[in-house]
């Protein structure tokens, strides 16, 4: 039985990412998280535990399948980029059930925004429409391009069309992009210019509001909305009009009548927990010209997944190291030895 820890770090984590490739990454990640989500009644689940204050969010996101248990540190501070931290910081374990061995400690800054867009492209091969090939990208921060790969690379979009309040953050998406021939980049002035002719709408704003990202008349038959950044009580991005007009789709309904999009309806408005449409026990988009929506809050069984896989990986890969978090040689029973005063001393 292992008494270590492997300790995987932001430089570790990205050398596994480039051994692969990311979208070879997301690919693996999205296959993870069909397989869990498949798994979902196997889960013992919960909303996450919050702790909410003026300028942000620091939350905790348990989730255990009576084998392994996970969680997930994350913080959200939309005014981070003013210090030059990052909006989300975040990090996570990886447990054995049996004895409550702690088996990897991982960033997971980094991997969040890599599981969010598999989640979000995986939820789009699910009710999407199928030949969708044009993306509209409000909000070009930390996770656009991830957004944008994982996208391309599960759905084949070829086309984006970006649109950010900062000109610099467009232009650091443009530039981040260029290295993929595959993917058309094209600015636009607006968000109602972003969202014209469309088939999948992403919407990734930081701003903790009550925002209107997406509104009614900007919706077209057959369009398909990922809304990513409304992830907390009192931060939306579309109108409630839009919720109305289309079918929603949520990752669990507990954590994302507080959190998410549906915040805003009373408590009776339906919605699909998306592990139902992957288990074929209930349908998706139910015709051509239906609009659909994904309310993406981040649950912690996709942080299970990618802990799950970048376990996996750094030990195929030798990623990491392995470090003693818990006290494991000698008696268990004798704590005390590790401060001991040594001989001579």
């Amino acid at each position: 039985m292992a008494t270590t820890t492997r300790f995987v770090d932001v430089q570790a984590l990205a050398g596994l990412v480039r051994a692969l490739g990311t979208s070879r990454f997301l690919e693996a990640l999205a296959d993870t998280m069909r397989e869990d989500f498949l798994r979902w009644p196997e889960f013992d689940k919960s909303a996450r535990l919050a702790s909410h204050s003026a300028l942000g969010v620091i939350e905790l996101m348990p989730v255990s399948n009576g084998q392994r248990y996970a969680f997930k540190y994350v913080n959200g501070h939309p005014g981070n980029t003013a210090h030059g931290l990052p909006t989300v910081m975040a990090f996570g374990v990886l447990a054995e059930v049996e004895t409550g061995q702690p088996v990897l400690l991982s960033e997971l800054t980094l991997t969040t925004a890599l599981r969010t867009a598999a989640m979000s492209a995986l939820a789009a091969q699910a009710v999407a429409r199928p030949q969708s090939r044009r993306m509209a990208l409000i909000g070009n921060g930390a996770q656009s391009e991830f957004q944008a790969l994982a996208f391309h690379a599960l759905l084949g979009i070829d086309e984006l069309r970006i649109h950010d309040i900062d000109a610099q953050a467009m232009d650091k998406l443009e530039r981040n992009l260029a290295a993929f021939p595959g993917l058309r980049v094209q600015r636009a002035a607006s968000i109602a210019e972003a969202v014209r002719g469309a088939d999948i709408v992403s919407t990734l704003t930081a701003r903790k509001a009550r925002a209107t990202i997406v509104t009614p008349e900007m919706l077209e038959p057959g369009m398909h909305i990922n809304a990513v950044g409304g992830d907390c009580p009192g931060k939306t991005e579309l109108h409630a009009d839009v919720l109305r007009a289309a079918r929603v789709f949520v990752e669990y309904e507990p954590q994302t009548r507080i959190e998410g999009e549906i915040q805003q309806m009373a408590a009776g408005f339906p919605v699909v927990e998306l592990w139902r449409v992957l288990a074929g026990a209930e349908a998706g988009r139910q015709s051509e010209d239906q609009v659909t929506v994904f309310d993406s809050v981040g649950f912690a069984l996709e942080d299970y997944s990618a802990l799950r896989l970048i376990h996996a990986l750094a030990l195929q890969h030798g990623a990491g190291r392995d470090i003693e978090l818990v006290p494991s040689a000698g008696d268990p029973k004798d704590l005390f030895r590790f401060t001991r005063p040594q001989a001579g001393s």
